[in-house]
């Protein structure tokens, strides 16, 4: 039999959107320092970095109410509907947030329409990665969606990068007074302009076979889709993606966001070599994520998460420890990008197994909501349980809190079923069983 076609057009559509966010999510972090004087009083420096971080949090806390409604939304109206709805929102937080008024012109309205921005930017991430994940895995064959759906993670690092390079030109291009006046805001700008030509990309696809099928379903199954009702009918799906998500979002949160704080905090290295490490590292990791999905194509998925369980619970404190004590970029760089490696075992393929855990009609909810519940509290709360660990002269506690997550998962991993084989449409589930006949 023939190997499958790769529907790349789908796999650009419903992958680039979230280049954008992690974009715009990782801009206004590392702008923060520049913009946070134009929105609150002179003064105190640290208080006015406290409050755009404090707005920043919002934006974690609306991850599980943009899950819910966008999952819905997914559900009801369409994948595709749905992924224009959360690049469009995408668009208008980044465009918000680069026309906000200053505090010297209007007063603290200007750090309204920052925290309106961060409100709709964190539903719409909350939304966006259900929805990708979603349409990747029912837009492709079965034979090739572990692949496809990993450049939902090569399009979240390339998002990072995009934003770390920005960071990097704009720095040495400009002044610190031009940054702090007017030049922070040309991320947004690039940001809003970017969400716009998604929007387009994404009006082009074609909604998948999957959903289709759903849509031509009867009248009473409609009104179930996309409700708390049918999802609490699948409650151990969901409680499987909290459980299954928890090891994994730590330990990516620590190895990308944390990381370079780490080495510059702990390691004692120059800012400069750290963004390095980072973005080398981050590099291949980004080029690796399709290897490692296409592999799970052929053995499975349990495998890869498996390997990344086992890695992760006896490799973090190793890992870390080892990290702590570098002394330059080549260290540095190979351990941090052998913690990379391990936990692309989740980041290739967590995607798609979610997806492919749940049917049609809650599909695109079953993965929203439990994984913005999971990410939020264990994912958004990384950093902050890091830098506690620190300040409290016990360290070395989290590298531990990060293991003991991964051996959460590592239980899971071994005892969910494989899901490479689940047929997702008539089409697939016609074929499986013609293969299975000829076999016979």
């Amino acid at each position: 039999m023939s190997q499958p076609r790769v529907p790349w057009k789908a796999v650009i559509g419903g992958s680039v959107g979230n280049l954008v966010e992690w974009y715009d999510w990782f801009v206004y972090s590392s702008f923060a320092v520049y913009f946070a004087a134009s929105f609150f009083p002179n003064g105190n420096s640290t208080a006015q970095l406290l409050n755009t971080a404090g707005i920043f949090a919002v934006g974690f806390f609306m991850r599980p109410i943009g899950g819910w409604l966008l999952g819905r939304y997914a559900d009801t109206k369409g994948r595709k509907a749905a992924l224009t709805m959360t690049v469009t929102l995408m668009s208008l937080s980044a465009l918000l947030i680069a026309i906000a008024p200053t505090y010297a012109s209007v007063g603290y309205f200007g750090a309204v329409v920052l925290l309106i921005a961060r409100l709709l930017q964190g539903i719409s991430v909350g939304g966006e990665y259900a929805a990708s994940a979603t349409y990747l895995t029912e837009a492709t064959p079965a034979g090739k969606r572990g692949f496809a759906s990993s450049f939902q993670y090569v399009s979240m690092t390339a998002g990072q990068l995009v934003g770390l390079g920005l960071q990097i030109i704009l720095q040495n291009t400009m002044t610190k007074e031009a940054l702090n006046s007017y030049g922070w805001r040309i991320p947004f700008i690039i940001g809003a302009l970017g969400a716009a030509v998604v929007f387009y990309l994404r009006r082009n696809l074609l909604e998948t076979e999957a959903y289709d099928e759903e849509e031509q379903g009867k009248e009473g199954e409609k009104s179930e889709r996309g409700t708390i009702k049918a999802l609490m009918a699948h409650k151990k799906e969901a409680l499987l993606v909290i459980a299954l998500t928890m090891g994994g979002t730590v330990a990516y949160y620590t190895y990308t966001t944390y990381l370079t704080k780490y080495l510059v905090n702990t390691a004692n290295l120059p800012k400069e070599t750290a963004s390095l490490v980072s973005f080398s590292a981050l590099f291949i990791f980004m080029l690796i994520q399709p290897l490692a999905g296409g592999l799970s194509d052929r053995i499975g998925r349990r495998p890869l998460l498996i390997t990344f369980g086992i890695g992760s619970m006896l490799g973090t404190v190793p890992l870390m420890t080892a990290l702590s004590s570098v002394s330059g970029f080549v260290g540095a760089f190979i351990l941090s990008l052998v913690g990379l490696i391990i936990i692309t075992g989740y980041t290739s393929i967590n995607a798609v197994v979610k997806a492919e855990l749940f049917p049609t009609h809650i599909r695109a909810l079953g993965v929203a909501l439990p994984y913005a519940i999971a990410n939020a509290l264990f994912g958004g709360t990384a950093e902050y349980v890091a830098l506690w660990f620190k300040s409290s002269g016990i360290e070395s506690g989290f590298y531990w809190y990060v293991s003991a997550c991964a051996a959460v998962s590592l239980v899971v991993y071994l005892t969910m079923r494989e899901t490479r084989d689940v047929a997702l449409s008539r089409s697939e589930r016609e074929g499986a069983a013609e293969s299975v006949s000829v076999r016979a």
